[in-house]
């Protein structure tokens, strides 16, 4: 129990009654864990003198997997049908976009229709649940779907905040619900990036609230994960523990697996809850110069598959050459513009008759290239009959390859001849993060650091991961 006054333990007691769990534990009664019976009696502290409660904005932050979606839903789920601070209220999940702020709404009608007392208390329909005693309605907004003004909100929950380019939904709902008795806007996230985003910035108000560097009884704060400038180890399973509060009842062995598979900066953002830099590091340190092996270099006699990334002017082109037996991963050759001389062109021919001579030279499966520019020499070498296949640096491609390239490197699946521009290429690439995955890029477009090397090592790579696999479909485009 807790040692202030609180309307939270109505909330639990609503949930333990009449709500019960999806997923694996579908349809089995909903157990508040510790740490979320301290939370909710926290959001639902009470003042003495008034009796009303406290918060209005209040700031959760959770790795995922901790069930937070499903804490969404309970509170959503109670304002609407139990709470009885404001008549008729009105109920919003928002979030980014219209399929993650479907999330917490699914949940709580699922909720509803497993029910037989909430079921006969409320008409659910496909976007609008509606409570019968009270007129109450609840339904799901979304960032992209400019529908917020207008509202009337008497709570609003915000999922993901972090994904939020712009705080304009935000600041619309809170705007409709200033005239409501007790409004209450629960913000329920995991980091994100953009330390001076609208989720950065509430976090920060949070800190400094948190600290006692600013003082607001209307703003609540909770956050499990390290500060911004925490030092940890994220590789580290008691680290993970300390930062997910519902690490009893979590996977322990599919988090180590997730450490292994994602990179660093996405685990310690979805996984361990932590702010990280916009540009992060593909790999963290060492992992690439780990997987060195100067002992066994390719032969003639060797199965290989060629990336080719090619540039024009200012840039670097590259050929890189994977073993299919073990993907092995060898630089073959480079061009790289001078720094400082702006009239310096890729040698087209000499580009060109490198790669006529490595297919001579080796057992060569294809020539996986970018045709960007390139277009008439590939077509060319595709004529002479050389195993050209196009694979455009596209996000669709580039999401799926560069994931695939990280879990061979971090599995220890994948090792490479150690050389050096090799390397220094794939220190400079960055991840660029969105809803659409994560893919290796420059840290900004015009920086002279060059990771065509890298990028012609994952195109590579991910083909010969299919042939490995025994699932190399027919090329789609290829130049004959």
């Amino acid at each position: 129990m807790s040692d202030f006054p609180t309307d939270g333990d109505k909330v639990i007691r609503f949930a333990e009654t009449f709500l019960t769990l999806g997923g694996s534990f579908m349809g089995q009664p909903f157990r508040m864990m510790e740490w979320q019976k301290d939370v909710v009696r926290d959001i639902y502290r009470l003042d003495p003198e008034t009796g009303k409660r406290v918060h209005r904005t209040y700031v959760l932050g959770v790795p995922r997997k901790n069930a937070k979606s499903i804490l969404g839903a309970v509170i959503a789920l109670y304002q609407l049908i139990a709470d009885k601070a404001d008549k008729a209220p009105q109920i919003i999940s928002a979030a980014g976009d219209r399929k993650q702020a479907r999330l917490v709404f699914d949940e709580a009608k699922r909720m509803v229709m497993a029910s037989p007392e909430l079921k006969a208390a409320c008409t659910v329909f496909r976007d609008e649940i509606r409570c019968n005693h009270n007129g109450g309605i609840y339904r799901a907004v979304s960032a992209d779907a400019g529908l917020a003004h207008g509202l009337n909100p008497s709570t609003v929950t915000v999922d993901e905040y972090h994904v939020f380019k712009n705080d304009n939904l935000f600041v619309a709902l809170n705007t409709g619900s200033g005239m409501r008795n007790q409004p209450l806007t629960l913000v329920i996230s995991t980091a994100g990036y953009d330390i001076d985003g609208p989720f950065g910035k509430l976090y920060q108000r949070g800190r400094r609230i948190e600290s006692g560097e600013e003082t607001d009884s209307s703003f609540g704060f909770t956050w499990f994960g390290p500060h911004e400038n925490e030092e940890f180890d994220p590789g580290d399973p008691a680290v993970w523990e300390r930062f997910n509060p519902a690490w009893e009842i979590l996977n322990h062995d599919e988090m180590a697996s997730a450490y292994r598979t994602m990179p660093e900066s996405e685990f310690i953002r979805y996984r361990l809850n932590g702010w990280t830099a916009t540009q992060e590091s593909w790999f963290p340190t060492g992992a690439w110069d780990a997987r060195s092996n100067t002992d066994d270099p390719i032969s003639p006699s060797d199965e290989i598959l060629l990336g080719f990334d090619g540039s024009w002017r200012g840039d670097s082109t590259a050929l890189v050459a994977v073993r299919l037996e073990d993907l092995h991963v060898e630089l073959i050759d480079v061009w790289e513009a001078p720094v400082g001389d702006p009239h310096w062109r890729v040698p087209v021919v000499e580009v060109s008759d490198k790669i006529r001579e490595t297919c001579a030279k080796y057992k060569v499966r294809e020539v996986v290239a970018d045709p960007s520019r390139w277009e008439y020499s590939l077509q060319e070498l595709g004529e002479e009959g050389l195993p050209i296949v196009e694979f455009p640096n596209t996000v669709a491609r580039m999401v799926p390859a560069t994931q695939s390239f990280y879990e061979s490197v971090m599995d220890e699946r994948l090792t490479h001849s150690g050389d050096p521009t090799m390397a220094r290429h794939i220190a400079n690439c960055v991840l660029k993060m969105d809803s659409r995955g994560a893919r290796i890029t420059k840290e900004y477009k015009s920086s002279s650091k060059h990771i065509d090397i890298a990028v012609a090592a994952v195109m590579a790579h991910h083909r010969a991961k299919l042939w490995r696999d025994e699932q190399k479909p027919e090329p789609q485009l290829i130049i004959a």
